[in-house]
């Protein structure tokens, strides 16, 4: 199950004894520990009924004895076992945690917690939650329930703001990339910021402009498309941008290389007649991806395609194998793009 499905049988009052949570995202898990501790745990009782461990210290007794114990002034205890991967380290060791688990009192929700992804799911512990489907799945947001969480966040921030202006955050963000690590925490901090800056108490494209640093991603998609269009200036400055913010050299061209070989294969798919919902599957890209790159790719021509990456090549072979300016090559390079030489 996933945070929604948790979160609905928790909100229905029809939740087990005992869950296994794991995944990418704390900021999901940890808010549906505190939705959990909250509907269960009165304020200023939370030393009484509500114990976090930790998994690299403790042993089966030490949990067991944590369990026992019974809610004070509550009708749950709450226990949270965090790294539990360590604490199956040993392998299924603890036969006799099973026995226990399958006789939980209805005093007790025990919450075992992955948040490291180290817990494999051919291990006996997965299988047992997954068996029983207690197993929580706290990965990536994407599209509507995505939208739906930066809405959640601008009235928790008291401000209002557009689903266009929605998307454009998404989009300008790092939480989509697949250069970046970035979660839930991440996106929050930035949309905090911008909540700062924002007028009238709504955020406007200008306030996301204004604060955010755009990724690498959307960098690399404008550089493309002054290159598409021949503008030298546009393009050195685009790259100086990006030289600045620190990212290295290699890793610019080979975001630039990625996105030419999209683009040629994009040219190549197309020209066979494979139909755009194809063509994604082909390419494993998302459809926002998709869209940039199928319009980029349309005003170049398969040839130019692979000229370009035999240029980009060449240029990668000279930094690696020769000592030179690297900002300078990268410039040249792109003037070369540009002007199709």
């Amino acid at each position: 199950m996933n945070y929604d499905d948790f979160t609905d049988i928790l909100n229905r009052g029809n939740l087990s004894s005992t869950y296994l949570l794991m995944g990418d995202e704390d900021y999901l898990m940890n808010e549906c520990i505190e939705l959990v501790k909250k509907k269960y745990v009165s304020q200023g009782m939370e030393a009484l009924n509500y114990s976090i461990l930790d998994g690299k210290n403790i042993s089966f007794d030490v949990l067991m004895n944590s369990c026992e114990t019974l809610p004070f002034m509550a009708s749950k205890k709450i226990v949270v076992l965090r790294d539990m991967s360590s604490f199956f380290s040993d392998g299924d060791a603890n036969d006799g945690i099973y026995d226990y688990l399958d006789n939980l009192g209805n005093h007790l929700m025990l919450l075992f917690v992955d948040s490291t992804n180290d817990l494999k799911k051919t291990t006996k512990i997965y299988k047992y939650y997954n068996k029983l489907n207690k197993v929580v799945d706290f990965t990536k947001l994407k599209g509507k329930p995505l939208n739906t969480w930066v809405e959640k966040t601008a009235k928790k921030h008291k401000v209002k703001i557009s689903s266009s202006n929605v998307n454009y955050f998404i989009q300008n963000s790092t939480y989509l990339s697949r250069n970046v690590v970035s979660t839930l925490y991440d996106l929050e901090n930035e949309f905090i910021k911008i909540v700062s800056y924002c007028k009238n108490g709504e955020i406007q494209k200008e306030d996301i402009d204004l604060v955010m640093i755009k990724s690498l991603d959307n960098n690399i998609f404008d550089l493309l498309a002054s290159v598409n269009r021949g503008d030298v200036d546009s393009s050195i400055a685009i790259f100086d941008n990006i030289y600045h913010s620190n990212e290295p050299v290699h890793k610019i061209l080979f975001m630039l290389t990625r996105q030419i070989r999209l683009m040629l294969g994009y040219n190549i798919y197309r020209s066979k007649g494979y139909a755009d919902g194809e063509i994604i599957d082909k390419l494993q890209i998302k459809p926002y991806e998709y869209q940039k790159i199928s319009a980029q790719a349309r005003n170049q021509s398969i040839l130019e395609q692979k000229g370009y990456l035999d240029t980009l090549l060449q240029v990668d072979k000279k930094l690696k194998t020769s000592p030179t300016d690297e900002r300078t090559e990268v410039e040249i390079l792109l003037v070369k793009l540009c002007k199709r030489i």
